[in-house]
Formats: structure tokens, sequence, C-alpha cells
């Protein structure tokens, strides 16, 4: 007997709790990705004094690993590569996945 509230329905392929109830609502949700690649600290005065043109020195070096952020917290890290098939664009390759309980993580 299933436990479904709809007693006709199919069994679904997709991700399932162990109550039956599918997921696919959930794995639909958006969420905002974004690579970081350094920060900088500066009083407004000098921030005032950017123009066009101008060279932000970041606290990240090159070859560091950048942080791949999901809805503000971190959750991996990994390198700046070129997309292969859009020479124009970059994308970041994986190198860690940070567990919850990594002292690093942000949040």
């Amino acid at each position: 007997m299933s436990s479904s509230p709809f007693p006709d329905a199919a069994p679904t392929a997709g991700p399932q709790v162990g109550d039956g109830r599918n997921l696919d609502s959930i794995l639909r949700i958006p969420v905002l990705v974004q690579v970081v690649l350094g920060s900088a600290t500066m009083p407004v005065a000098n921030l005032m004094k950017l123009g066009r043109g101008a060279i932000v020195p970041l606290d990240h070096r090159v070859g560091e690993p950048v942080d791949v952020m999901v809805n503000g917290r971190v959750i991996a890290r990994g390198e700046i590569v070129i997309v292969e098939e859009d020479n124009s664009r970059f994308g970041v390759s994986l190198t860690e996945v940070v567990g919850p309980a990594d002292p690093d993580q942000n949040g």
C-alpha cells in the first residue's frame, strides 16, 4: 500500500524522501551561486577616488583556490578555468567540497 496522498498516482523515478514524497519541487528551487576571487578593505576616501581603469588589489593570489558560495555560504573551493566551448567565459573547477563542520566555512 502506498503512503502517497494520491492513491492512484504512478510511482516517480525522481529522488524521494523515506515517506515517499517527491523532491522534484525542492530540486527546482533556484539558488545564487557566486565565485569569490578575493576581497579588499579600503577607506571610503580611497573608494571615492576609484574610476575607470583603477586597479583594486585583492587578498587572493594567482593560483590560490577561490571560494564557491551558495546563498552566502561557502560550499566548495576551486580553481578558475576557461570554458572550452566558449573562450570568452570563465568557469570554476571544484577541487574541494566544504563540509558543514569545516571551521573555514562562512556563516
